[in-house]
């Protein structure tokens, strides 16, 4: 531990100059795909604001479970497929992957697309999971 006080008390500008750096890029990451929500922030939107859900798993994977009332659109097929939920371009999109980390390129894919509110599901599935929230396998 000694030894990294004394690299950063010597090479500070090196030390500034990647924390910076690191800023930027996480900056620019949590701008890319939007906003993330909580699952229970995404539970109220729901519930409240008739909230569409967009799974972007594959198949296969939505198959084991899903959230109840999720539309399946593979992001590998999302470019394809976003005619297919048009009609939900002015209502909330909540955006659904296995981590929560896919679902930043989805979500960038669907505001080019013109979708008015577009949100991710911060920790994915995984996390709907871990919360005991309810998934169907219909």
């Amino acid at each position: 531990m000694e030894q990294y006080i004394e690299f950063a008390t010597n090479h500070w500008e090196l030390v500034l100059a990647f924390a910076a750096t690191l800023a930027m890029l996480l900056y620019n990451e949590s701008r890319k795909g939007g906003k993330s929500v909580s699952t229970h922030i995404a539970t109220q939107m729901i519930n409240k604001d008739e909230a569409v859900l967009l799974d972007i798993r594959p198949k296969k994977e939505f198959k084991t479970g899903h959230i109840v009332s999720s539309v399946n659109i593979p992001y590998a097929e999302l470019d394809k497929r976003i005619s297919e939920i048009q009609k939900f371009r002015d209502k909330p999109v909540i955006v659904v992957c296995n981590l929560g980390q896919t679902s930043s390129g989805a979500a960038k894919k669907l505001k080019d697309a013109e979708f008015t509110n577009v949100v991710k599901l911060q920790g994915g599935i995984t996390e709907w999971k871990s919360q005991n929230l309810p998934l169907t396998k219909k």
